[in-house]
């Protein structure tokens, strides 16, 4: 699988937990498909699939799927967790 196939795949997932309701149950699946997301892009970069910039775009994306599933959208957070990651 490239990397474009991923950027849509992660873009539909992302517009399904737009439409879904943010409620806890709603957060954890969003937690644990973010972190899938991750763990894909790190074997994909392991494998030598995808660079290492298109791993961290994409471990971005799921940080940013997460991050809308718990209503945190506010950018000041957004720089302090990417200071911390």
């Amino acid at each position: 699988m490239n990397f474009n196939k991923l950027t849509i795949i992660a873009s539909a997932a992302a517009l399904s937990l737009g439409v879904a309701a943010c409620d806890s149950p709603t957060e954890e699946a969003a937690e644990e498909q973010a972190e899938a997301m991750e763990d894909t892009a790190d074997a994909m970069e392991d494998a030598g699939e995808i660079t290492d910039e298109q791993a961290d775009a994409m471990e971005a994306q799921a940080d940013d799927m997460e991050d809308a599933a718990e209503g945190d959208t506010d950018a000041m957070t957004e720089g302090v967790e990417e200071a911390v990651n």
